[in-house]
């Protein structure tokens, strides 16, 4: 699989990263390993997780799989801290729960170390220094390679990235932010990608599938199986499913049909290569729906189609974004 620079830094990840999210809770043991070694067998090496997901259970997971299957040094491990479980406060990024959640994260994983630790969302409560020096305090100790940011709008990113730049004493950089981005989610064109691109903060698109809805599962109703016929994930997939995200998953499995290609692989490949994205992060269920995710690495869209999608998919900017100076 090809290597790409993560954001401004000496870094090379897989240009298709592995989502665990699922891990310890939807996928079990058995298929997150199958899920590892079909992932590294096709030379992907990003894996991408967090200290909450499956509450702990996918770092555990993942932790156990080092060495015993997949070689540690093979593999970027991207995990992410500040998330809670609070009914009053959704994100802590406070440097006393930042670096106990770091430690705890590395234990579970069975590493000294990750290769990039991001902050899972913007703490409004805690001062952004705060959270800024314990980035700097975890990369200066060893415990991180890179740092990284999650879900930090526009203003947020391009804040934290130039304090970081400006306050004495803090000397590590952001490296990439992790944002939802898809067809069907073309928000982070606004100001989050413009600011990245200038900042040299490289992105990492989360659900570049639109949430399964791009690869044309729910054209003709809702599957038994699926996250849309989950109680608890259906209010996740239920934006997607309306009669503006239909007509985009119409030209998608046009433009498959016309390629001999999939809905799922026509998606994918236009995330990933979109300006400033390094590694759209892909999660699946099992490693057959992993595999055909994988199978993307041999397709590039030719310019009319992509052309044609980003015209059905075009977000409406307007002021100030477009054309404003002349108003």
């Amino acid at each position: 699989m090809e290597q790409r620079h993560l954001g401004r830094t000496g870094l090379r990840v897989s240009r298709i990263g592995l989502g665990t999210l699922t891990w310890g809770r939807d996928t079990d043991e058995h298929d997150a390993a199958d899920q590892l070694k079909a992932f590294w067998d096709v030379g992907g090496t990003l894996v991408d997780t967090a200290d909450v997901y499956g509450g702990g259970e996918a770092e555990h997971l993942l932790g156990r799989f080092l060495d015993t299957l997949v070689p540690r040094q093979d593999l970027v491990i991207a995990t992410k801290a500040g998330s809670v479980s609070d009914p009053y406060r959704r994100f802590d990024g406070s440097r006393g729960h930042l670096l106990a959640a770091l430690d705890a994260s590395l234990r579970r994983l069975g590493t000294d170390y990750v290769d990039v630790w991001q902050i899972h969302a913007f703490d409004p409560v805690t001062p952004l220094e705060e959270t800024l020096q314990a980035l700097d305090l975890a990369v200066s100790s060893g415990r991180v390679r890179y740092a990284g940011v999650s879900d930090f709008s526009g203003w947020q990113l391009a804040k934290a990235a130039t304090w970081q730049l400006a306050a004495p004493g803090l000397r590590t950089r952001l490296a990439c932010t992790q944002m939802e981005y898809s067809l069907l989610q073309r928000g982070v064109e606004r100001e989050v990608l413009p600011a990245a691109l200038d900042l040299g903060v490289g992105l990492l698109p989360s659900s570049p599938l639109g949430r399964g809805v791009l690869t044309g599962k729910y054209r003709t109703g809702t599957p038994s199986g699926s996250r849309g016929a989950s109680d608890q994930l259906a209010p996740f997939v239920e934006p997607y499913l309306d009669e503006a995200a239909s007509r985009i998953v119409d030209a998608v499995a046009t433009a498959a049909d016309g390629l001999a290609a999939t809905p799922l692989e026509v998606a994918l490949a236009w995330v990933r290569d979109r300006p400033g994205v390094v590694a759209p992060v892909v999660g699946a269920r099992n490693a057959r729906q992993l595999r055909e995710a994988l199978s993307v690495e041999a397709l590039s869209l030719p310019d009319e189609i992509c052309q044609a999608l980003d015209d059905v998919s075009a977000p409406v900017h307007r002021y100030p974004d477009q054309d404003w100076s002349t108003l």
